[in-house]
């Protein structure tokens, strides 16, 4: 194994429990394995990149996405960059939309374009969404003024059937 494939093993694996991280702030998913693929990978001296069919897994929380990108200063990974029909999903929740950029510093995922989160029977559409995976608050905004549906829209069902 070359020297430039035995750096980028590692950093991807460090890459994935992070990129994983915001799919589900579960206690235990930072105790599981993480698995990676894609079709191509890149490491450099600023980060990596994954393409083609891109996807992170760690427990039940996966990140996937055409190409994900994550990152790095001095040797730690600041952010991380889904492109693609992204699709984030955890034991509880799915997001989807066509963009997502994971910020380390204030634990922000932000997913925009046509951004649709599911919880269970409930469902919220927008065309942005900013989540928290430390507070695991979520804000949705609509699409900027002026682009097809402005406003967020959503359907939510009762826990107790009424």
């Amino acid at each position: 194994m070359n020297r430039k494939v035995r750096t980028f093993l590692p950093l991807l694996a460090i890459a994935g429990v992070l990129a994983a991280a915001p799919a589900g702030a579960q206690s235990n998913a930072g105790d599981q394995p993480v698995m990676y693929g894609a079709n191509s990978g890149e490491y450099t001296s600023n980060g990596f990149a994954l393409r083609g069919a891109a996807e992170v897994l760690q427990g039940t929380n996966r990140l996937r996405a055409d190409s994900i990108n994550g990152f790095t200063a001095g040797g730690d990974l600041q952010r991380v960059e889904a492109s693609g029909s992204v699709y984030f999903v955890t034991a509880n929740e799915t997001i989807r939309g066509d963009r997502a950029v994971y910020t380390l510093g204030n634990g922000d995922v932000v997913v925009t374009g046509d951004v649709i989160l599911t919880q269970g029977k409930n469902v919220l559409t927008g065309g942005r969404l900013v989540y928290n995976v430390r507070t695991e608050q979520a804000r949705m905004e609509g699409a900027p003024r002026g682009g097809s549906g402005t406003r967020i829209q959503g359907v939510f069902y009762p826990q107790n059937g009424g």
